[in-house]
């Protein structure tokens, strides 16, 4: 079997709420841009783009991570999905997010809660759909003590309002997803996580497990390179489990991420197609428990 041929169904399903998907997903934040996200790269080729979507849908994605906020001068990671799958799969689930916006300009700015229902209709607007199957609430950076329960809770009143099926938290604390979980049904959580994460980020992939919520790590091949991509060269332990297996050292880095749990789902994102192909032939990597511990002791 050549990666080509391997699907994302290779890593198995779990579920949304009520919305199966395969553990192997894609995250959209790349493909507006060559380069960095969110910086002054140039623009993407927009046939690229489209290609990267409908091939993703091909071989078995129906996860799809995206946002308003993702965006370049020229092209919109919402509108591309939109003229990429629509009319969509009956299976695709699309997930955003809101809390935090990009102005024409591209300046960042945080919504007040009365503002967060604007910012899912953006989205509704842009993907063309008449309700959203998975809206996020990205907690800021400078929140990560604070309540949610305010902001959480308007996103609970469009839920039941109909704009909305399912609810995530995203760069939450344990605390935050109780007191989310307190106010309505949370069905993941988005937080960064790879290999070489600290102890204490460790403990909330392990929480949602214990509650039967997914947890969608982002980051999980960039690592600290964050927006920017990986950057460095992989130790001399990632690169010969790579070897031992014939993949790369971002496959083995997302066939970890998949490891750490059957409610674990990856959203690796690219703009380039054999990238594409790449990430989802690692759904098929099995990692021994040796290399497990191995790279768990980094």
């Amino acid at each position: 079997m050549t990666s080509a041929t391997i699907t994302a169904a290779a890593a198995g399903t779990w579920k949304l709420g009520d919305l199966t998907v395969n553990r192997m997903g894609f995250g959209a934040m790349r493909l507006p841009q060559n380069g960095e996200a969110f910086g002054n790269a140039t623009p993407s080729d927009r046939d690229r783009a489209i290609a990267v979507l409908r091939r993703a849908v091909e071989l078995g994605v129906n996860h799809i991570d995206t946002a308003a906020f993702y965006f370049s001068s020229l092209r919109s990671a919402n509108e591309l999905i939109n003229s990429a799958l629509s009319p969509y799969p009956g299976d695709l689930v699309i997930a955003t997010k809101v809390w935090p916006g990009r102005d024409p300009s591209g300046t960042w700015w945080w919504a007040e809660s009365a503002q967060l229902r604007g910012q899912v209709e953006e989205n509704l607007r842009q993907l063309g759909r008449d309700h959203l199957d998975l809206v996020n609430l990205r907690i800021p950076p400078s929140r990560t003590a604070a309540s949610i329960a305010e902001h959480f809770g308007a996103l609970a009143d469009l839920r039941d309002a109909g704009l909305i099926r399912h609810l995530g938290v995203s760069n939450a604390t344990p605390e935050q997803l109780a007191e989310a979980t307190s106010i309505a049904p949370v069905v993941c959580v988005q937080n960064p996580y790879g290999i070489g994460a600290r102890p204490e980020d460790r403990v909330m992939p392990r929480t949602c497990g214990e509650q039967g919520i997914a947890f969608v790590p982002f980051f999980a091949i960039a690592g600290k390179g964050r927006e920017a991509g990986r950057t460095g060269a992989d130790g001399d332990e990632i690169q010969s489990i790579a070897r031992a297996h014939g993949a790369t050292p971002a496959q083995i880095r997302l066939a970890w991420t998949l490891q750490q749990g059957p409610h674990v789902l990856a959203i690796p994102g690219t703009g380039n197609p054999d990238h594409l192909v790449d990430n989802i032939a690692a759904a098929a990597i099995r990692l021994t428990e040796d290399e497990m511990a191995r790279l768990d002791a980094l």
